[in-house]
């Protein structure tokens, strides 16, 4: 089973759309290397062989990227970036294994942190809504508040209607 299907990302869309693609290679080494997409929808999968895949979102897709990694003392990172894919005419931060990088809207590290995110993604799946069309200030909003120390607050239904209504009114 892939690790895409473990975790509970999102399905792989079949068609992609014209423009540059952000790609993100997994890797997946029982108990030693584990890197998975949370959520996000993908438009693309290239098998490389057991271990490996590469997934790819269009510009504007938002998705999240945890990597996790141990050694025989234990974990040694335990990490998760939301980024959100850009166009070939916008400015990008660089991450491994995200080609060629995205917009940073969260990173954390540290098990402590990313549980608490995960558990953040878990309770906007559990208001029916898909974590990828949260909005975007959300997430830096986490990113900020962990960063300071701080407890995140919850994201809601109300905030996501104001989200999409703005999307509406923009040009």
């Amino acid at each position: 089973m892939s690790a895409l299907a473990i975790h509970g990302a999102a399905g792989v869309r079949p068609s992609s759309p014209p423009g540059r693609l952000t790609e993100v290679e997994l890797v997946w080494r029982e108990k030693q290397v584990e890197h998975w997409i949370r959520f996000g929808h993908a438009v693309h999968e290239q098998i490389l062989d057991r271990r490996r895949r590469v997934l790819s979102f269009p510009a504007g897709a938002v998705f999240a990227f945890v990597r996790w990694a141990s050694n025989g003392f234990g974990t040694v990172i335990s990490r998760i970036d939301i980024l959100r894919a850009v166009s070939a005419s916008e400015g990008y931060q660089t991450l491994p294994s995200v080609r060629p990088g995205g917009e940073i809207l969260l990173q954390t590290s540290g098990w402590p942190s990313v549980e608490q995110v995960l558990l953040l993604i878990d309770a906007i799946e559990a208001l029916d809504i898909d974590p990828a069309e949260a909005a975007p200030d959300y997430w830096r909003h986490i990113h900020n508040r962990l960063a300071a120390g701080d407890a995140p607050r919850s994201y809601s239904r109300q905030q996501h209607r104001a989200w999409r209504l703005r999307q509406r009114a923009e040009p």
